[in-house]
């Protein structure tokens, strides 16, 4: 997570536990970058995005708070199990939170929703 000058030692500790516990939840690495961004967010995003160790299988949260702005990229993997409908509702979690000045909260559950969102349901076994 980039941005830590931003956070408390104890919003990081909170930040960090959202993303452990989304990898568990989905199977999918997350990764959160808060801070400006240098150009077009988009375009800024999907090249952090490229340098993760697995982007096939990642999501990459980017916040610029000064900007405004917010970016969620997903990988080629990441996408079948997380589509744009729910990538969405999760962006209007943040934002909503964003507004109301709760940074740490709107990164926590919006990651936690896209975990949600792209949990793997359990396999049925006939019987």
């Amino acid at each position: 997570m980039a941005g830590g000058e931003v956070f408390t030692s104890a919003q990081r500790h909170d930040i960090d536990r959202a993303i452990r516990d989304a990898e568990t939840v989905s199977r999918l690495e997350f990764s959160v970058f808060v801070g400006r961004s240098e150009g077009e967010t988009r375009p800024f995003a999907e090249r952090l995005h490229a340098t993760l160790v697995a982007p096939d299988r990642s999501v990459l949260v980017m916040v610029d708070p000064a900007a405004r702005m917010l970016e969620v990229v997903t990988g080629t993997e990441a996408h079948r199990v997380l589509d744009d409908a729910e990538v969405r509702l999760a962006v209007l979690t943040m934002q909503s939170a964003f507004a109301d000045g709760d940074l740490v909260g709107g990164i926590t559950r919006g990651v936690q929703q896209l975990a949600e969102h792209a949990r793997r349901p359990a396999t049925r076994h006939g019987g």
